[in-house]
Formats: C-alpha cells, sequence, structure tokens
C-alpha cells in the first residue's frame, strides 16, 4: 500500500485547513442528513449523501418519471437534479448536498447543483418508457474492483442488490456527481493554483511577440485507453493531462492542465486535434504529460497543491538543473507518482499513465505510455502569426 511521502506533507496541512473549512459546514448537513458521519473519510461521506439522496429520489418516482423522460433521449441520457425535478425536503437535501460536497471537492461555491440522473444505458430507454419499472441507483464506496453489488431503489423504498459488473436489464438511473461539471471546474482550480504559486509563465516574450514569430506547438491526433473493464455504474470516463516540465527562463517546474472532455470510453479511438502542449513554456524542448482520470472523491485543491509542493522540492533538491538537463523532468515526474496515496488509485483520481520525454518537433504515432494503458500519435504544429 502506497503512503504519503516526505514530500507531500506540507499538501496535508492544507488538506487540514481544508477540513477545517468543512467543518463549519458539518451542522447544517448533519441537520439535512442526521445519518451521515462526518468524521468518514471524503470518499464515505459523499457516498452516504448519494445512498440517502437516492432512496428519497426513488419514491417520488411516480412524480418525476414523466419529467426526467422528456428531458432524455438516445443522445442525452442525463438529466440535472434542480429545484425543476424535485422538490420539497427532498430539494433542500439536494441543495446541501451541492454545498457539502463543493466543500469537500475543494470547488468554488455555486448555487448549480452538481448532481445528475443517469440512464445506465441507451437501450434502457425505450423500456422505461413503454411503463418498465426503473430503479435508482449509486455507486458504492471503496475500491471499485472489489465490488459484488449495487445498491439500488424502487419506487416503494425497497432494495435491490444488482451485479456490480453485469449491466442489469431492467432500466436503471444511476445517482452520481456530474464529472463534467465537476472536472471542468476542478481543473480551473488546479491551474489557478499552480499560476499563483509558480506566476503565469507567458507562452511568448515580448519581444518573440513584436517580432511576430510562430507558435511551435504539439498536437494530440489520436489517443486510445485500454478497456479497464470497470462496473458499469461508473458510466463515462473523465480524463485529462497534466503536462509537466521546467521554465525556460529560471530554475522553476512548469505545470499545466489539459482538459480531454471527448475521451469518455475506453476502448474506442479519439482523434481530437487538440493542442497539447506550447513548446516556448517548456527548457530543452522537452516535456513529460500524465494522465488521469477523476472520479467523485478528490480535493483537487489539496491535488493541485500536493503536485506543487512535490515538484517545487525536488527543484530545490538539484543544485543545477543544466547539468542534468531533461533528464531531471522525469525526475519531477516519477515522484508525483510516487507520493501519489494509494487511495488515488481505488475510486479517486485515478493515475491512467506516463507519457515521458516527449520532445518538440517530433512525430509520435501509436506511443504506448509507461504502463501501457494509454496510446497517442502526436505530431509537431507551428502556427504562423497573419
Amino acid at each position: 500500500m502506497k503512503k504519503l511521502t516526505q514530500l507531500a506533507l506540507p499538501a496535508l496541512l492544507v488538506a487540514m485547513s481544508l477540513h477545517g473549512q468543512a467543518a463549519a459546514s458539518t451542522l447544517q448537513v448533519q441537520q439535512v442528513f442526521p445519518a451521515l458521519d462526518v468524521y468518514n473519510p471524503a470518499s464515505d461521506q459523499i457516498a452516504g449523501m448519494k445512498q440517502q439522496l437516492a432512496h428519497q429520489l426513488a419514491k417520488q418516482l411516480p412524480s418525476i418519471s414523466t419529467h426526467l423522460q422528456a428531458q432524455m433521449s438516445q443522445y442525452r441520457l442525463q438529466v440535472p437534479l434542480s429545484e425543476n425535478v424535485v422538490s420539497g425536503t427532498l430539494a433542500k437535501q439536494l441543495q446541501s448536498a451541492t454545498d457539502y460536497t463543493r466543500v469537500l471537492k475543494g470547488l468554488p461555491s455555486s448555487a448549480d447543483s452538481l448532481y445528475q440522473l443517469r440512464l445506465a444505458d441507451v437501450a434502457m430507454l425505450e423500456r422505461w418508457q413503454q411503463g418498465e419499472e426503473v430503479l435508482i441507483a449509486f455507486a458504492p464506496k471503496g475500491d471499485d474492483k472489489t465490488w459484488l453489488h449495487v445498491e439500488a431503489y424502487d419506487q416503494q423504498g425497497n432494495t435491490h442488490l444488482l451485479d456490480a459488473h453485469t449491466l442489469p436489464k431492467q432500466p436503471v438511473l444511476v445517482l452520481e456527481i456530474d464529472g463534467r461539471q465537476s472536472m471542468k471546474e476542478g481543473l480551473a482550480v488546479m491551474q489557478s493554483v499552480f499560476d499563483n504559486r509558480l506566476g503565469k509563465t507567458e507562452p511568448l516574450s515580448t519581444e518573440i511577440q513584436s517580432d511576430a514569430q510562430p507558435i511551435s506547438t504539439s498536437v494530440l491526433k489520436r489517443i486510445r485507453l485500454n478497456d479497464d473493464e470497470e462496473p458499469w455504474i461508473l458510466g463515462a470516463a473523465e480524463v485529462y493531462g497534466v503536462v509537466t516540465g521546467v521554465d525556460p527562463s529560471r530554475d522553476e517546474p512548469v505545470l499545466d492542465i489539459v482538459d480531454m472532455p471527448y475521451l469518455d470510453h475506453d476502448g474506442r479511438d479519439y482523434t481530437p486535434n487538440q493542442i497539447v502542449i506550447h513548446w516556448e513554456r517548456y527548457r530543452w524542448q522537452a516535456a513529460d504529460m500524465l494522465l488521469m482520470e477523476q472520479d467523485d472523491n478528490t480535493n483537487y485543491q489539496t491535488l493541485a497543491t500536493t503536485f506543487l509542493d512535490i515538484v517545487t522540492q525536488v527543484m530545490r533538491t538539484i543544485p543545477d538543473p543544466n547539468v542534468q538537463g531533461y533528464a531531471i523532468i522525469p525526475q519531477l515526474t516519477n515522484q508525483l507518482i510516487k507520493a501519489m496515496p494509494s487511495s488515488w488509485f481505488t475510486n479517486d483520481d485515478d493515475y491512467v499513465d506516463v507519457f515521458y520525454t516527449l520532445f518538440e518537433g517530433q512525430q509520435y504515432t501509436d506511443h504506448m505510455g509507461a504502463s501501457g494503458n494509454a496510446k497517442v500519435s502526436l505530431s509537431p504544429l507551428t502556427i504562423n502569426p497573419r
């Protein structure tokens, strides 16, 4: 089992501070969710709120099913949970769950709900519309590799245990955090933390801008993730990249976030034609790229601070980075991976793969990551000024 290294200890202090913020919301959430144990880990608390919300939602199915069906189609299987869907005590519970979840995840305050209902599979839509009873389920807590059953509720409040690895034939609505919205907000938080701590490095200097020089980039032409056989209830993946390197003008690390909103299923080729690296930001024209998959339980402020503490302290142990050259970049990346708590490899933000020492101007075709979980094709692209 992995443990936090000394490099990650400063981030632990930040996590304790954020826990203090969560404590300020404890009284409110306990009033609305009296069975919730706020002293449990954040992942257990989020699962507990989902369980109670799912149970209450199931009882309201007779009054909300028609509204939910009207908002769904074969192209849109999820519906945000808001006051337009639920009312009364359940609406209060939903708002309280959203507020508390935002604190636990280090997201900015907002009245917008973070929770949604998603039909588990498109093939269920027609059967549900034709009158077959639907269940409401939620993802269990803990390591998804150990799940045997998924708990679900019918409109009478009865409990059904569904096979965690076999998609049920009966229609099932999954109560979950809106992963796309959560990650969008979370990645903005991470990049803000990176920029505030390291100082924003401009892609181009004033001199280069005035001369209108071309911009050198690398473009992600194709990417494929291996089939990881995750339980059906987890739905689509939410993957992002973290590009690591060294500042071209000072001995400081550079961390950049790359959102990959299209990359939602494994075992499938995607051709995004997305710029993932701006080379003006990296010394030696070299960088690494980590691929991560977000899940429900990550605090993005803590995650960003942990990453920063690690790479900053590693840089401080290197007396003259130019002597080792780009060989120090994998050292930064490896320390990030080594410092990840074991929980990050269960159902928190998961390490997917890493691509070491990517070079400017290099063509990479079907290039496998070090862990063999991802394959990419990258092409150099020079953007000429007008």
